[in-house]
């Protein structure tokens, strides 16, 4: 009887404690969703702190100085901007080697080879710190000397190919691992982190959590190392198997970044790819999207690569969620056009039967005027089913000229194509070898097809919609207009917003099409929403708009 009553307690316990962790949960994903919106002033504060930084290092004279100033401007640049992260270090190291201090220019080395890391250049990193002797480096950065490589071997790790590869780098990250803690004893923070990183890794999860837990709660840190400290817990939470406190403190891990202004990060990412899991698929996808901004505006390749694995699930989920939205919302006035005719008929009778009983007069005139609401919402439904079969009329519209368009060019492909087979045919019959080969080699067969298809693409499409380049540069602001080239009709940017008009969104199909990777057209509609005379998130619908009368 005892054992029944501890079991019953313990499980009321554990549903009140899952209840009451999924209301925290909640309330730290509504906090995100508040800072994400708030982020453009962060944004701006590290902006503030750059500009400061530049303004500093314009007005020194001492290159110490300067070498100290470079340093913190390539500090604030590391998770923000690859590219400008790179470019003052090189700057660092010029000016190290100016100095002549072997200590700068191995510092320095050291920045580039974790820098290159990062962006996936593995070897060029290896062979740069493998030319620094830990032996003539200074004290204090022995710590940075063996951080770089555990970074380094740890990323090789992760993207090696074969198991054999992967075990190697796996022990040398536990090599470079173990030399961090001993020369972080002092540094409480990092020796904090290391230590929980490899109580992780030997499967000691519960050491690292009571490690981490311990030190948050008696340390000052700030949003940038609260964002550390709380993803290494998600992660000993990930491999204990307890989702509900891995999606807390990756969620904390955010908030941390986004507070931070830092535009490389992962904890984000993998928030977003657990909430898709769950279900929250408008969460999910406006994450990920922010995710492949940041990434794209740091130009971060290896996290773009892991955006890129799962963005097109997502995203077609997404998608295929808000095209089931539209077709509810065609059923749903459908159905209130029926049920708005049974109303007006079952009204239009009260008010016969009404009509004839002369002390009912008051009554009748109430029910003119409940009639006249009736009408009147009943018009404002079917000017909704007006413009929804608009709209379906008009992609049937569309359907019929490109179904006509492109039956006629594969014929015409078609009759190439057997021009181009007989060509060969008569060239491989004379036995030129050699010619047949120069010929099946060249690809000017396929740029001349690739040419005509996208002009037959353009013609084809100007036909149906006469005036979209100019409705579309009034879109744009006055010195962003597009202009032509030539005899061109139109360029890469307006097939891109061509083809949204024709409803074709999805940047995967997009680049299919143009023959472009996703990135490539990722940055093309971000640039082009950036010259939009008005509001740069509505540019897309207004595109949708063009050629409706």
């Amino acid at each position: 009887m005892k054992k029944l009553i501890l079991f019953i307690y313990i499980f009321i316990a554990s549903i009140y404690n899952l209840h009451a962790g999924n209301n925290e949960t909640d309330s730290l994903l509504l906090e995100l969703d508040r800072t994400i919106k708030e982020r453009p002033k962060y944004i701006s504060h590290k902006e503030e702190i750059l500009i400061n930084l530049k303004r500093e290092l314009q007005q020194n004279s001492s290159k110490e100085k300067s070498f100290s100033i470079l340093g913190r401007l390539l500090e604030e640049y590391r998770s923000y901007n690859a590219d400008s992260s790179l470019f003052y270090c090189k700057k660092r190291y010029q000016l190290a080697i100016q100095i002549k201090k072997q200590e700068h220019i191995d510092n320095t080395q050291m920045n580039m080879a974790e820098i290159m890391g990062l962006a996936g250049m593995y070897k060029e990193a290896i062979d740069m710190i493998s030319s620094i002797k830990v032996s003539q480096l200074p004290d204090y950065l022995h710590p940075y000397y063996y951080h770089v490589h555990r970074i380094l071997y740890g990323l090789m790790a992760d993207y090696a190919i074969t198991d054999q590869e992967k075990k190697l780098y796996i022990q040398k990250t536990d090599h470079y691992r173990d030399s961090l803690l001993l020369v972080n004893k002092n540094n409480r923070l990092i020796y904090t982190i290391i230590q929980s990183d490899q109580y992780n890794v030997k499967g000691e999860y519960n050491q690292a959590i009571d490690l981490i837990t311990n030190y948050m709660k008696h340390n000052l840190y700030d949003e940038h190392n609260l964002a550390i400290l709380a993803y290494t817990l998600s992660e000993s939470y990930r491999l204990k198997k307890d989702t509900l406190n891995e999606k807390k403190y990756l969620i904390l891990s955010a908030l941390g970044d986004m507070k931070s202004a830092v535009r490389e990060y992962v904890s984000l990412r993998k928030l977003a790819v657990l909430l898709y899991y769950e279900g929250d698929i408008d969460r999910a996808y406006s994450y990920l999207k922010l995710c492949m901004d940041d990434a794209v505006f740091c130009n971060a390749r290896l996290r773009i690569f892991e955006i890129q694995q799962i963005f097109p699930i997502i995203n077609d989920t997404y998608q295929k969620k808000i095209e089931k939205q539209q077709k509810n919302v065609v059923i749903a006035l459908i159905s209130i056009s029926i049920l708005s005719l049974f109303l007006i008929i079952a009204v239009f009778y009260v008010y016969k039967q009404m009509k004839r009983v002369a002390t009912a007069r008051r009554e009748v005139i109430s029910a003119n005027k409940r009639l006249k609401e009736l009408n009147d919402e009943l018009n404002s439904s079917n000017n909704k089913l007006k413009e929804a079969n608009k709209i379906i009329a008009e992609n049937s519209y569309l359907k019929e000229e490109y179904i006509g368009q492109y039956m006629d060019q594969c014929s015409v492909y078609l009759e190439k194509m057997d021009n181009y087979r007989r060509s060969l045919g008569k060239i491989a019959a004379t036995g030129k070898v050699e010619d047949l080969y120069q010929h099946i080699k060249s690809t000017k067969f396929i740029e001349e097809e690739l040419r005509y298809f996208y002009e037959n693409f353009d013609n084809t499409f100007l036909q149906l919609f006469p005036t979209f380049v100019e409705d579309f540069n009034s879109l744009l602001s006055d010195s962003e207009q597009i202009h032509l080239k030539g005899n061109e009709r139109m360029n890469t940017e307006l097939r891109i917003f061509a083809l949204i008009r024709l409803g074709i969104t999805d940047s995967i199909k997009i680049a299919q099409f143009l023959r472009y990777s996703i990135t490539t057209i990722y940055n093309y509609r971000t640039k082009v929403r950036n010259k939009a005379a008005g509001d740069r998130e509505l540019l897309e619908q207004e595109v949708m708009k063009i050629g409706k009368s």
